[in-house]
């Protein structure tokens, strides 16, 4: 097949082409180099921009199709409204229920609220880092839990304690799962995305059940995979000596098993919460509100499973968002780089949210790859803004800092807590305004094409994946997305209003709505 078009390769040897090739699922060659090839099928996009498909390194899709298939309260404004919406939901067991943000109502709700719904009602919070859920939930949780909640729950659960929850809903059966996840990349197949990587499969804070990665097996998906295990599921194993693993998943399973599909990534791990739930840690406290987060739990048990995870030989993607979670993350993964030499770890600092100028240096030093959501800013940037205070603000999910120092920056969605559109994280990391119109960390903003290249390059080296996605290269997978406009030659303002025409992977036109492939 050949393809004609405005053709954006990310690619410095060769940035631009007419023409791309595409033989048994991958890039043949470009203009001259197919030119007088014989081709079975030609497709002419005309004026249309061909660009690298979308890499979007840290999603949640099993998350993102159960939140589109639940009862959505993001829209409402009073209390009254949200327990409207979840009375009019229809049940048959546990009500569920999404886009609970309690910084937009007129009050929190309460366990005795959700009571006046029914039982065993739980209600997510939008960062997926807490929940409100009925004091029949709270009654059923261990002991050990609601002693760590205080005397006086009011219902609202974050970090561990919500985990604690979802073990009482749990598992969804794999068939749910599956189509859950078959949702959640169609949304991404949508917006050009190419490869999804799972931020978390098996236990913690975003699981979904012990058989979880079976639903990603049980049909074949719209696009490619990866999947990143989380900590919680590392075993003591019995180790040859000369190895120094002491735990691993079952058989030794790590980083890179798998094909182009579906693979194994990183290592999840959390160590802190978010900023919605007021749960990132600091070290200094909230403005306005006081408080400086926690961590995900006892530091001595995700020291260990940092350290335990770089000796057996996984890359590790350790979720740190507050400066304080930063400094642990950092301090942990110096340590394990000392005690086992692991050239290319690559390991990654999921969100990577606020990071103060000394922390800078340090991120660059040690090789981690930051992987960022730019459309949490856009979003949340008011917010968050305010919470951080005028001294902190501009340290907030930072860019050009990191590109300053040679720092591969990937850029995320971490879908469905924010849009999961990649052309508004790069909008945003070029305008570096927030939906309300307010400048955050303008410093740190970007060109059109370093934010284009997180999206691809960039986000397919976290991924460990750039030798075949990231750009439009001969002998790479020939996985592309069709714009109807160049991003880089518009208003900045308007990079998110781009129209995905289409997203073809291996040649294979997937999304195709206005038919150009036919």
């Amino acid at each position: 097949m050949k393809v004609h078009g405005r053709i954006v390769t990310m690619d410095p040897a060769r940035p631009e082409a007419r023409c791309l090739g595409v033989w048994g699922g991958r890039i043949a060659g470009l203009d001259e180099e197919v030119a007088d090839l014989p081709a079975r099928r030609v497709v002419d996009l005309g004026d249309a921009v061909v660009l690298p498909g979308f890499v979007d390194a840290h999603n949640h899709l099993a998350w993102a199709g159960r939140a589109a298939r639940t009862p959505d309260v993001s829209g409402c404004a009073t209390a009254a409204q949200v327990l409207d919406v979840l009375r009019a939901a229809p049940r048959t067991g546990w009500l569920e229920a999404a886009g609970y943000d309690h910084r937009v109502l007129d009050r929190p709700l309460t366990a005795r609220d959700l009571d006046t719904v029914g039982t065993r009602v739980y209600l997510q919070d939008v960062s997926g880092h807490a929940c409100v859920v009925s004091s029949d939930v709270l009654a059923s949780l261990p002991a050990s839990v609601v002693g760590a909640v205080g005397p006086n729950p009011t219902g609202f659960l974050a970090e561990r304690a919500q985990t604690a929850v979802r073990e009482l809903i749990q598992p969804y059966s794999v068939a749910d799962i599956a189509r859950d996840v078959r949702a959640g990349a169609e949304q991404c197949l949508r917006e050009g995305v190419v490869l999804a990587a799972e931020a978390g499969v098996g236990a913690g804070l975003t699981g979904s059940g012990a058989l979880e990665v079976a639903a990603y097996q049980r049909d074949p998906l719209p696009i490619r995979v990866q999947l990143m295990v989380s900590a919680d599921e590392l075993r003591a194993v019995r180790a040859h000596e000369a190895d120094g693993v002491r735990r691993a998943l079952p058989l030794g399973l790590r980083t890179g098993l798998g094909d182009e599909w579906l693979s194994i990534g990183a290592l999840k791990l959390w160590t802190d919460g978010g900023m919605i739930a007021r749960t990132a840690a600091l070290t200094e406290p909230y403005a306005g509100v006081g408080g400086v987060g926690q961590f995900q739990d006892d530091p001595e048990v995700m020291r260990a499973a940092i350290l335990d995870g770089h000796a057996a030989g996984w890359q590790l993607a350790v979720h740190a968002i507050g400066d304080r979670a930063v400094d642990f993350a950092l301090d942990a993964l110096a340590e394990a780089r000392a005690a086992v030499d692991r050239p290319d770890a690559r390991h990654r600092v999921e969100h990577c949210g606020l990071v103060r100028p000394d922390q800078l240096d340090r991120i660059a030093e040690l090789g981690v790859i930051p992987v960022v959501q730019p459309t949490f800013l856009w979003a949340y940037g008011d917010d968050y803004a305010a919470i951080m205070g005028e001294h902190r603000a501009p340290w907030l999910y930072r860019g050009r800092a990191f590109l300053d120092r040679g720092v591969v920056v990937a850029g995320s969605s971490d879908r469905p807590v924010a849009d999961g559109n990649p052309l508004r994280g790069v909008q945003f990391m070029v305008e570096r305004r927030s939906s309300g119109g307010l400048p955050v960390g303008a410093d740190e903003a970007l060109t059109v094409h370093e934010a284009l290249a997180a999206y691809t390059i960039g986000a397919a080296y976290a991924c460990r994946v750039e030798h075949s996605l990231g750009s439009l290269t001969p002998g790479k997978l020939a996985d592309f997305v069709v714009l109807d406009r160049d991003p880089r030659q518009c208003e900045p303002a308007r990079i998110a209003e781009t129209t995905v025409l289409a997203t073809a992977l291996g040649g294979d036109f997937r999304h195709d709505p206005g038919g150009l492939a036919t």
